[in-house]
């Protein structure tokens, strides 16, 4: 598997694909809707990408940023799979893609995109009560940086103004976003999220519609669940809000809520104790005592959250 995201014209988005899935991805674009595709690395860094453009049967351009917009090149393939063997090149790093221009004899032009202007600076007030909010999101771990942008801009918005433009808010929080990248690179071996998702995509799995970070609040989450994909032939559910990932990101215990979709305290509780031993099967600590009126809480959890984008 490659560590990248892949996203297409037409809307899907491809995590982790293999070789050989990009290569069919390569070779399908060319039909109206559907004629490009954008590669991220995992995890994203700001303005880091390779994309590739293909239609109307002429040659693929393809292009690549390296951050600033003065450091994005171009140029022009013939053939699909020499494409793909580019993209498979850079996803996998700098000296890969490096190599494998110097192999084939790609000559890279830069597009002479001119750079952007930075953005205003901020108050110091607003800067450092902005900063604090988007670095619990970004310990959370679950928003992309378009959504941080989006969060960061609102954050502070009043009846008398917006104090925070949206280019301020994106490069508040592509700062810090390199920040937590950075921080995180250290990290090895399997942290708790992980676990809680390998839990919950076994119950997902199993019948049992399981979600992270799912909706803003307990009632919300109660009456979205049943409209999640797959829930018609589902058991039951579980999931835990965006309030308890806050929670759990603070040092706090993480409440699951969870239920069958029959409505009976009977499947409930079924639920809930397939819930409490798929956690405890990836070794998190659990307690919860059979009564389908209360939560299951997963306590003692070391909250490090890889950052995807």
């Amino acid at each position: 598997m490659l560590d990248i995201t892949v996203r297409t014209e037409n809307g899907e988005r491809h995590v982790r694909p293999s070789e050989e899935d990009l290569a069919g991805l390569v070779r399908r674009i060319g039909a109206e809707g559907d004629r490009f595709l954008i590669v991220q690395r995992i995890p994203d860094l700001p303005a880091v990408f390779a994309q590739v453009w293909y239609g109307d049967g002429g040659p693929y351009q393809v292009e690549h940023r390296a951050g600033a917009p003065e450091l994005h090149f171009g140029t022009r393939l013939d053939e699909p799979a020499r494409v793909a063997e580019v993209l498979m090149a850079w996803a996998r790093g700098a000296a890969d893609f490096a190599a494998a221009g110097e192999d084939t004899g790609i000559v890279w032009e830069n597009m002479g995109f001119p750079p952007e202007p930075a953005a205003p600076e901020l108050p110091e007030e607003i800067r450092v009560r902005l900063e604090a909010r988007v670095r619990e999101l970004l310990v959370c771990g679950y928003d992309d940086r378009e959504r941080l942008a989006e969060t960061a801009e609102d954050y502070l918005t009043t009846r008398d103004g917006r104090p925070v433009s949206r280019r301020q808010a994106e490069e508040l929080v592509d700062r810090l976003w390199r920040e937590r990248v950075a921080e995180t690179a250290g990290w090895e071996g399997t942290t708790d999220p992980e676990r809680i998702t390998a839990a919950f995509t076994a119950l997902d799995a199993a019948g049992i519609v399981a979600r992270e970070h799912f909706t803003c609040c307990r009632s919300c989450g109660l009456s979205e669940i049943g409209m999640e994909d797959g829930a018609e032939e589902a058991r039951g559910f579980v999931f835990f809000h965006t309030q308890g990932t806050e929670s759990a990101a603070s040092g706090g215990p993480l409440y699951l809520l969870y239920g069958g979709f029959d409505g009976s305290e009977e499947t409930t509780a079924a639920v809930g104790g397939e819930v409490a031993e798929a956690l405890r099967g990836q070794g998190l600590t659990v307690e919860w005592d059979g009564d389908p009126g209360q939560a299951v809480k997963v306590t003692g959890l070391d909250w490090r959250k890889r950052l995807t984008g």
